[in-house]
């Protein structure tokens, strides 16, 4: 298949495994000179999950900068030390009865703007080292919050212990830490069983291929047929800057140009509508080159 593979196919990520195994069977399958994902996901979790293929590998922090939106599950009474079903219980708590009207006003309680402190078992790293290794080992360090933003949080099924919820929220949001906060609120504790990504934006909309799907593109016709989407597509937000053929081989060469008076992260075509990249217009005329494609 073509080395050339280029594009973002929104991967239907399966339970038990992790983002990066899912992603090195997809660049294996497909055999793509390079891939990534944007966003990482829990083994236990399923959903969306977006690769960008080949040269649109450069625009996964553009897209990794979208809302997220969750549908999860939460068992009431117990806590985990992952914060998900796959840790030992390290705390046990009554559930009270819950109600569902102060339930649903516990939960618009956590919607806006908040500092959440990120869980020991994340990829965040301290001294070069994840924290899911230190918390493999047994320690615990102290973590900065980040500042993180819930659009949306509504309950979409209760049971006497367990609930099941769903929540639009920004990058860097913990789920499990959302989910421990929530049973903390309501007087006992919890931990996640289930957990999906429903879409990241912009790609809401789009369908979401299988690793069954992927397998079966064993041929570049049948690659063809999967549905990748081009590396601009999710960079519809950004204004357009055309540049004639002169103007596009000098910022192919890593030269400022003219291009226009936006200011800002802007898409950099040539004159044929070929897409060239991400470039940075100052509001004065000028576009420099900041991640160029190489075709």
């Amino acid at each position: 298949m073509s080395p050339q593979l280029c594009g973002v196919l929104l991967l239907d990520k399966p339970v038990g495994l992790s983002s990066n195994r899912a992603l090195q069977r997809v660049r294996r399958l497909l055999r793509a000179d390079k891939a990534g994902h944007v966003g990482s996901l829990d083994p236990l979790a399923t959903g969306m999950l977006p690769i960008c293929l080949g040269e649109a590998t450069k625009v996964a922090g553009e897209i990794l900068s979208g809302r997220k939106r969750y549908r999860f599950t939460v068992q009431l009474g117990a806590r985990t030390a992952t914060g998900d079903a796959e840790g030992e219980v390290v705390e046990t708590a009554a559930i009270p009865a819950l109600d569902r009207a102060l339930l649903e006003e516990r939960l618009q309680g956590f919607v806006g703007q908040q500092d959440q402190v990120p869980p020991m078992y994340s990829a965040i790293k301290r001294a070069g080292q994840p924290l899911y290794k230190l918390a493999r080992a047994g320690l615990e360090v102290e973590r900065e919050p980040r500042r993180i933003e819930i659009f949306e949080l509504a309950l979409v099924a209760l049971a006497a212990d367990a609930l099941e919820l769903e929540a639009l929220c920004s990058k860097g949001t913990y789920i499990r830490t959302l989910a421990e906060d929530i049973a903390r609120t309501l007087g006992t504790c919890g931990h996640v069983t289930a957990l999906r990504r429903l879409y990241v934006e912009p790609f809401q909309d789009e369908p979401m291929q299988t690793l069954d799907t992927v397998a079966q593109a064993v041929t570049p016709e049948l690659v063809g047929a999967l549905r990748i989407l081009p590396a601009d597509w999710a960079l519809a937000h950004l204004p357009t800057v055309s540049l004639e053929a002169g103007a596009a081989a000098r910022i192919l060469h890593g030269q400022t140009v003219e291009g226009g008076i936006v200011a800002g992260t802007v898409r950099l075509y040539d004159s044929a509508g070929r897409f060239l990249g991400i470039g940075a217009a100052d509001g004065r005329g000028a576009v420099r080159p900041r991640r160029l494609f190489v075709y």
